[in-house]
């Protein structure tokens, strides 16, 4: 065996053992190297088994910290977590009386004449009637999709994946935000596409960033959620809209809009009224109606249809007809419409507890979305933090889920070593936070799970970690 691979052994059993504490910082790789006699490359290859194990995280400017628990993938955003007793991760809203609300479309449908037409095959582009109804929902004040433009994939998920596929091939560069919907990466990573973090500043991406990353190697698209951004909700300013797009049309750069949230507010038009001819806009009905029965939109510009379509059958990420019909119905007899005005209400009255428990800590959260992203206070960090939550029974996501791994030392257009993102943060300042998500716990359970999280956050990490062993 190398010697870089006892000696990391015997610090891998040291923090098994508990002799190293979730959050201790191990000495600079320098200063290891000279207290074992090795060679400074081996104590760098020591930590980079360590890493590769799981048990300690590297941050870029801060050192090497013992690892509490491991840092969950984008999945953790999109299944329920088999242990916790209050998932904070998992974040679908439901309506008091949902399942009431849904069933009348439904019953229709179970009849054999009816249900033989809604059980064939279906294209992309789903049925004249069903794009109208789509069409019809996700027009704002300013835009109106064209029907012809509208496609039908399985959920909203199916829809990133398939514009990415569409307008991206295998080693191609795409723009976004330094903190992300986790998921994005996932598809990205699957895909073969490099995700290019972006400097920006509280309102959004900027455009010069965009600029010098574009020149630096060409980028395919850029990927944004500039509608109560996931995870830290911020919303772009109509100004930085506009600039950003035209930005995007003077380096005729497409961009995939991913609205999915943007039905809890009616701030900020589309990329699509600024720039129609190169943005591709991302929705589903998840969110507004039930996750379980759902469709997504991928709203593309006008002649683009054909091509995408076939990169969705190629990936299988076509809705089927039963799936689009039902969707049609809840669209068009005002299901959807009670639907998102009972979750607007939801999401305010949580987001009212979480600033009467969390009152004090430094929250960033718009109080119409329904998710906080909290930066802990000194010394927590987000893995010790995601570890004595959930020896409590809370499963919360820490902030790294969400951080984009800089390709260099810095986002592209960044200023500086670490320039910040739309959250205020840059991706080395994730390690500090955790997202809370506030749709899918029962009301009582969220309100003593954020309760119990303000006491566990008062308190010291190594007590409080180590005595969750």
């Amino acid at each position: 065996m190398h010697d870089y691979q006892r000696i990391a052994d015997r610090i891998a059993a040291d923090i098994l053992s508990g002799r190293l504490a979730p959050g201790r910082r191990l000495p600079p790789q320098r200063a290891f190297a000279r207290r074992r006699g090795i060679a400074p490359s081996t104590a760098g290859r020591v930590y980079a088994e360590l890493v590769r194990r799981g048990l300690v995280v590297g941050e870029v400017g801060r050192g090497t910290f013992v690892r509490a628990a491991p840092v969950p993938s984008g999945r953790a955003l999109a299944e329920p977590s088999s242990t916790a007793l209050v998932n904070l991760e998992l974040n679908y809203p439901t309506a008091q009386g949902q399942a009431e609300l849904i069933a009348p479309a439904l019953t229709p449908l179970l009849r054999p004449d009816v249900l033989a037409d809604a059980t064939r095959t279906a294209p992309a582009t789903g049925t004249p009637a069903a794009r109208e109804a789509a069409a019809a929902l996700l027009a704002t004040a300013g835009w109106r999709p064209a029907p012809g433009g509208i496609l039908f994939t399985g959920n909203a998920r199916q829809a990133i994946a398939g514009a990415l596929a569409a307008l991206v091939r295998p080693g191609g560069r795409v723009g976004i935000d330094t903190l992300t919907y986790p998921l994005v990466k996932e598809i990205a990573a699957r895909l073969g596409v490099t995700l290019v973090p972006l400097a920006g500043d509280a309102d959004g991406v900027l455009p010069e960033a965009v600029t010098a990353a574009h020149r630096r190697a060409s980028l395919s698209a850029l990927y944004v959620q500039p509608t109560l951004h996931n995870p830290t909700s911020a919303t772009m300013p109509d100004a930085r809209r506009s600039q950003l797009a035209a930005c995007m049309r003077e380096l005729d750069v497409p961009v995939i809009e991913d609205r999915v949230w943007s039905f809890l507010s009616d701030e900020g038009e589309p990329f699509a009224a600024y720039a129609p001819d190169h943005t591709y806009v991302v929705d589903g009905l998840s969110k507004r109606v039930a996750p379980g029965l759902t469709v997504g939109f991928l709203v593309v510009p006008e002649g683009r249809a054909e091509q995408v379509g076939a990169a969705l059958r190629s990936g299988g990420w076509t809705a089927g007809s039963f799936a689009v019909e039902v969707a049609r119905r809840w669209m068009t007899d005002g299901t959807v419409t009670r639907l998102v005005r009972a979750k607007r209400t939801d999401a305010a009255r949580r987001q009212r507890l979480v600033a009467q428990h969390l009152r004090g800590f430094a929250v960033q959260a718009d109080p119409r979305a329904y998710y906080a992203w909290w930066s802990l206070p000194q010394p927590w960090r987000a893995d010790t933090f995601t570890a004595a939550a959930a020896a409590h029974g809370i499963a919360v996501t820490p902030g790294p889920s969400f951080a984009v791994p800089a390709t260099g030392t810095a986002p592209a257009g960044a200023p500086g070593p670490t320039a910040s993102g739309p959250a205020g943060h840059a991706a080395s300042g994730a390690a500090d936070c955790v997202r809370l998500g506030l749709a899918s716990a029962p009301i009582e359970a969220l309100t003593a799970a954020l309760a119990t999280l303000a006491t566990v956050a008062h308190g010291d990490p190594a007590y409080t970690v180590d005595a969750s062993r």
